[in-house]
């Protein structure tokens, strides 16, 4: 249940501000799907390399973030959001960090290359699952705003654009993830059964980022019902 506005004026430590500086990080780290992407293309292993790296102290800065904010994490009914709405928002953040290090590792641990037809729309797949993750930061930094106005008024309009923006994202992705999948069904003949099987899972891995960050906002759209 969302609390008025007014609460949020007597709380002092919001805890609005480390959610959001968490979704920061995690976009931070996402960003870095796309130079591993355009390097597992061209074969540039030390830009594979350097691109799982940071993606690696990304995931481990925001999970630092994500157990500070749990363990500083009032149980006061002064809170101005329900503690459980931002422990699932911050759980659904942490997954989308986990998933984009869990991209680079499959990358670097299999040294996968794509065949060549998949490798320009697997790039524009990733750019578009990171705009997703991007979208979603944009909703969660109108958090601050939606407390002030009580989740009241224009601003709730302003915000459920944005989500529809992001659910459209979503939705874009779901189309490159099929097509993808039917061109490597197309080509799967032609390739070794292990690289089909670990190109599925590239596939549906990257896919599955944009999904967690539509269910962030998602997730918002139903404290905005509520």
């Amino acid at each position: 249940m969302v609390a008025k506005s007014y609460i949020s004026s007597l709380f002092g430590k919001s805890p609005i501000r480390p959610l959001q500086e968490h979704m920061a990080g995690v976009y931070e780290g996402v960003t870095h799907l796309v130079p591993l992407v355009q390097a597992m293309n061209t074969k540039d292993e030390t830009t594979v390399s350097s691109a799982h790296q940071k993606i690696v102290d990304s995931e481990h800065a925001a999970d630092v973030m994500k157990k500070a904010l749990r363990h500083h994490l009032p149980r006061s009914l002064f809170m101005p959001m329900d503690r459980r709405d931002l422990l699932d928002v911050l759980l659904m953040q942490d997954k989308i960090i986990n998933l984009a290090k869990d991209i680079a590792g499959l990358v670097v641990g299999r040294k996968m290359v794509l065949h060549e037809s998949l490798q320009e729309p697997f790039l524009q797949f990733t750019v578009r699952c990171t705009e997703a993750v991007k979208q979603a930061l944009e909703v969660i930094n109108e958090l601050d705003d939606l407390l002030e106005s009580g989740f009241r008024g224009r601003e709730v309009g302003h915000v459920e654009d944005m989500i529809h923006v992001l659910d459209k994202i979503e939705n874009e992705t779901d189309q490159m993830q099929a097509k993808l999948r039917h061109q490597l069904f197309d080509l799967e003949d032609s390739m070794r059964a292990t690289d089909v099987m670990f190109t599925y899972r590239l596939i549906d891995w990257m896919g599955n980022v944009a999904d967690d960050a539509q269910r962030v906002g998602s997730r918002l759209q139903l404290m905005l019902a509520n």
